[in-house]
């Protein structure tokens, strides 16, 4: 059963009005009152099919009252909505260049929304902030609160540098104050593709389903030799052991490689855990100030970032 015939009638419609505004041709000579009163009303006509476009198909949230992104993975929609989103996309991509290209390299860490001050891992989160701008870094999360939070505030504290990259969600996801440069992302593709793209490593701490998103996106993409030389600290042995005992499961059934685990450290020491990603940055990376050309107009920031040859 088609689910596009509204669709289908709003662009019939606009196809008509624009055949009849491209098939009006003015002719250079002196207009009667008749002929002035009939390009009035063409001129009003197209008015209106301008004030129609606009609200029928520059809208974002047109038939989409619970979220573009679940309109848009409902099914095939009109090939002008597909576009439009396509085009949305890329605009989402080229606003967080924009915002993430001067930060700096990153360490990302991940964890919980739902844990408060009082737990402890956020004293651990906020730790692992001023750790890894000790190492020279930038800390990025995903901006909300929880251990995302405590993270970017041990930065903020240390006077370090601190980023989120939020993401719109109907619950939990909201800035948290420590944040010194935050991007708003509409997409969680596109999130994850900046965290990744910018991160030099992730330290993922007890979370939940985007935590764990996070988490075997990444070991997908050191897989399949997306990215390489990638570490990632698995934070908290008693939360994260069953899981690493499943992955040990599957390289005995040959689901994945051993060597596919060789950037995973499990450990719950923060020292162990700055160790094992510093002796990546020592061996397969270098840093030097990097020279800033702002010719797409961006923020420029006060304090200097280094960046990977």
């Amino acid at each position: 059963m088609s689910v596009v015939h509204s669709e289908l009638t709003a662009e019939a419609t606009v196809v008509l009005l624009m055949h009849r505004l491209v098939s009006v041709k003015l002719e250079p000579i002196q207009p009667s009152i008749s002929e002035k009163k009939t390009k009035v009303r063409i001129l009003i006509s197209n008015f209106r099919l301008v004030l129609y476009i606009k609200k029928h198909f520059m809208n974002n949230n047109r038939r989409s009252p619970k979220g573009e992104d679940r309109f848009f993975l409902e099914g095939a929609k009109s090939r002008f909505h597909e576009l439009r989103y396509a085009w949305n996309v890329l605009v989402q991509f080229i606003k967080g260049f924009r915002v993430l290209h001067f930060i700096g390299p990153c360490i990302t860490v991940f964890g919980s929304a739902r844990f408060k001050e009082s737990h402890p891992y956020y004293a651990i989160a906020r730790t692992f902030g001023k750790r890894i701008h000790e190492l020279g870094f930038t800390t990025m999360t995903g901006g909300g609160p929880g251990l995302m939070e405590a993270a970017n505030r041990g930065a903020f504290e240390a006077g370090g540098k601190s980023v989120g990259c939020n993401i719109k969600l109907p619950f939990e996801q909201a800035p948290n104050p420590y944040v010194q440069t935050s991007f708003e992302f509409k997409y969680f593709f596109v999130r994850k593709t900046l965290m990744i793209k910018y991160s030099y490593a992730f330290i993922i701490l007890p979370g939940g389903f985007g935590t764990m998103d996070e988490l075997f996106e990444t070991l997908t993409l050191i897989q399949t030799k997306t990215i390489t030389q990638f570490p990632v600290v698995l934070f908290g042995k008693s939360y994260y052991q069953p899981l690493v005992n499943y992955i040990q499961l599957m390289i005995e059934e040959g689901t994945v490689s051993a060597s596919d685990m060789e950037l995973i450290l499990l450990t719950d020491d923060v020292d162990e855990a700055m160790h094992h990603i510093q002796q990546y940055m020592r061996a397969y990376y270098t840093t030097q100030p990097k020279k800033r050309f702002w010719w797409l107009f961006e923020r420029k920031e006060t304090t200097s970032a280094n960046s990977k040859i």
